[in-house]
């Protein structure tokens, strides 16, 4: 019980940051290519509540955890997006579908440069340093998680758009099934081999960013 209390006070607040700024990040590039449609919702909002999911941000998370699935991941409540309203649909569906996970990758790199300040100037804040580790995970694990593409993740999205217009509207139809299909995938350990590399990517271009500071500061 200690260790579950310990474990969610880390990771309560890099959550939170990481759903709340992914889905305002979808909403603002919803409104910046034409749909209006979280805008006018209250959904382009940094308000935690307006994006959190009782069943996706809160228990899926927690019953992963119990059952020691490599990764815990949940979902926020999806932005309301009108894909007609873009000026250009098919096109600003896959920038819309990709600002979620770009502001989940900056989130990494503010948590890794909080962890690179805290290590050059000696900090002996041990809470610190592990949150800024549990938001660098995080991040990371929102990042890949919903760039794999299969709709309604946002790399399903992203598929979409690229797809010539026949692919396209086929491969659009298994999004009714989309979620239970990435959660058996979940469960079968299959997704390990898409999150790992991805994960590692990420974190690699990250640290090549940041190593100038890095080599300053060391």
């Amino acid at each position: 019980m200690n260790d579950l209390i310990q474990t969610f006070s880390v990771y309560a607040l890099p959550i939170v940051f990481a759903i709340t700024l992914h889905e305002a990040a979808h909403a603002y590039a919803a409104k910046y290519f034409g749909d209006t449609t979280a805008y006018a919702q209250g959904r382009m909002s940094l308000n935690p509540l307006k994006h959190i999911d009782p069943i996706g941000t809160l228990l899926i998370p927690i019953v992963l955890y119990f059952a020691g699935s490599p990764f815990l991941f949940g979902y926020a409540k999806p932005v309301p997006v009108n894909f007609a309203n873009l000026r250009n649909p098919k096109k600003q569906m896959a920038f819309v579908a990709l600002a979620g996970p770009a502001a989940n990758l900056v989130m990494a790199l503010m948590w890794m440069l909080l962890a690179v300040f805290l290590h050059a100037f000696g900090s002996t804040e041990e809470f610190l340093m592990r949150m800024a580790q549990a938001g660098i995970l995080t991040n990371l694990v929102i990042f890949a998680f919903n760039l794999f593409p299969i709709p309604p993740l946002d790399g399903g999205r992203i598929m979409t758009s690229l797809l010539p217009n026949k692919y396209a509207y086929k491969f659009a139809q298994l999004e009714p099934y989309g979620f239970f299909i990435v959660l058996a995938l979940v469960f079968l350990k299959v997704l390990h081999f898409w999150m790992m590399p991805v994960m590692a990517i990420a974190e690699t271009g990250l640290l090549l960013l940041i190593s100038p500071l890095t080599f300053l500061l060391n």
